[in-house]
Parts: C-alpha cells; structure tokens; sequence
C-alpha cells in the first residue's frame, strides 16, 4: 500500500515502515529538532530505539507508516507515524496516534495525509479511542489534531525533561472514532 501525493510541488509517497527502512529513520530522527520529539515516550535519536520500534511492527504492536520524497538528490524520511496499541492491556480499544514531519515538509498537507491515514489504519485495527501526546507550544500539530476531531483531555505538568534539563509540559487529546466519522460523513 504505497499512497502518492503531491506536498507543495513536492511528490510525496507514503508507505508502511520496513524493516529496511530503520537506518532512513533513525537519519530522520537525527534531523528533527529535539523540541519536537518530547512527546514520544522514547528518545528516538537513540539506535536502540529504532530497533525496538522496528521490532514492534514485526510483532504486531505498532503498525507505522513513512512518508519519502527525494530532498537534495536523495531518497529521504520526511515523516513518520506510529499507532501503538496493547490488545492484551485493559485499553484494546484505545490507540495513540504519534507523528512527526520534518519542518521542511510542514504546511503542506503531509501531516494531514499521515494523520488520515493512521486515523484508518487505527480504525482498522478495531480502535474506536484515539489519542495524541504534543507539548502545547506545538500550536500546528494540536491545530491539525484539532480539525480531525481531537479535543484536549489532559494538560500534564512538567511531565517530560529536554536533555537541557528544562521541564515541558505535556497535552494530550483525543478522539471517538465514531464521533469524527459521523461528524466527516455530515459535512462531506
């Protein structure tokens, strides 16, 4: 399942995380500015870490997708999404969206496409609860969030530490499955 599509002039194909994929990932990680990964609840500049996240599509835990397109020449990650969920946890029902476009890449539509796309693969898997974690300076992401039917559920204070030491909080929002499908069909 490979999707195309044009992000701002640039062509854009998105596709499910392979295991090949992982060191494209991890140059991907190292890119970003670390503001934008404290949401995760693992340091993904972290090789370890992208090795556990591969692993968990192997198992089933996740399904991720990446987004490619070619930057400076080259074949480059400029987005990722993870749907984690715990089918053997008291929330089956509950998925948490996570996603990261590279700041290149940003109002352009990928994010929006991501987000579709990972809201179906969730709805897919038999989630009907979705959530995002986001620090709520990250005013884009909560908005995008936002228009795809998410509300804010919880503002956690202080709950994640830049290697700077500084504290941020933490926002998380969330999303019935059910209620955002009828509200897309109403308006469609």
């Amino acid at each position: 399942m490979t999707k195309t599509l044009d992000c701002g002039g640039t062509p854009v194909a998105i596709r499910p995380f392979a295991h090949a994929d992982a060191t494209s990932v991890a140059s991907f990680a190292q890119s970003l500015p670390e503001h934008d990964l404290l949401f995760l609840s693992r340091d993904i500049k972290h090789a370890r870490v992208i090795e556990a996240w591969r692993d968990a599509i192997v198992s089933g835990e996740i399904e991720s997708l990446i987004a490619m397109a070619t930057v400076d020449g080259a074949e480059t990650v400029v987005g990722t999404t993870a749907i984690v969920r715990d089918p053997l946890g008291w929330s089956p029902h509950v998925a948490e969206i996570r996603l990261l476009v590279s700041p290149r890449m940003r109002g352009k539509g990928l994010g929006r496409a991501l987000l579709d796309a990972s809201m179906t693969l969730a709805r897919e898997a038999g989630a009907t609860k979705l959530v995002a974690r986001m620090t709520p300076d990250q005013r884009g992401a909560i908005t995008l969030f936002e228009e795809a039917g998410f509300r804010g559920e919880a503002m956690l204070r202080d709950q994640v530490r830049g290697r700077d030491g500084q504290f941020h909080d933490l926002a998380i929002l969330s999303c019935d499955v059910a209620r955002a499908d009828a509200k897309r069909e109403a308006f469609a």
